[in-house]
């Protein structure tokens, strides 16, 4: 009975060398990926935090014109807030020019409309940025504004 005992080998429970081999494998292209998947995200959120500031600038400084910045047209102003660099122009309202209910209308009530373009730029090289923004403002003709 002894000598059965220990001829005969027991059967084991464990893993083979080839199976850890395909599990880490399995493991290390998930890895991978779900890393992958979160530098995209992160990258993804950076440039949405650029786009969303850009355009709070862009805002600040439209609402700004007519009030702090004099509403003239061929006027331009330049600046920077933080990392961003800004550029404004104000220039004649084209749309006007081509409608003559708008030129008549504006003979009429005194109103002069003024294109208002803002563009907003941020990075270097290759990873610079920029938006623009427009928008018409209205001011009465001949009016010196608050500043005068």
């Amino acid at each position: 009975m002894a000598s059965s005992l220990l001829g005969s080998r027991p059967q084991q429970g464990g893993f083979t060398l080839l199976e850890v081999l395909l599990a880490f494998v399995v493991f290390a292209m998930s890895f991978a990926v779900t890393l992958e998947i979160l530098t995209g995200a992160t990258r993804n959120t950076a440039r949405a935090r650029e786009y969303t500031e850009s355009t709070l600038i862009a805002h600040s400084l439209m609402d700004q014109v007519g009030l702090d910045i004099p509403l003239e047209a061929g006027a331009t102003y330049e600046g920077e807030e933080g990392r961003y660099r800004w550029e404004l122009a104000i220039f004649d309202f084209e749309g006007v020019a081509e409608n003559s209910r708008s030129i008549e209308l504006t003979d009429l009530t005194g109103i002069e409309l003024l294109a208002v373009e803002c563009q907003v730029s941020w990075g270097e090289g290759e990873r610079e940025r920029s938006q623009t923004f427009n928008t018409v403002k209205a001011q009465m003709q001949d009016w010196e504004g608050p500043n005068s």
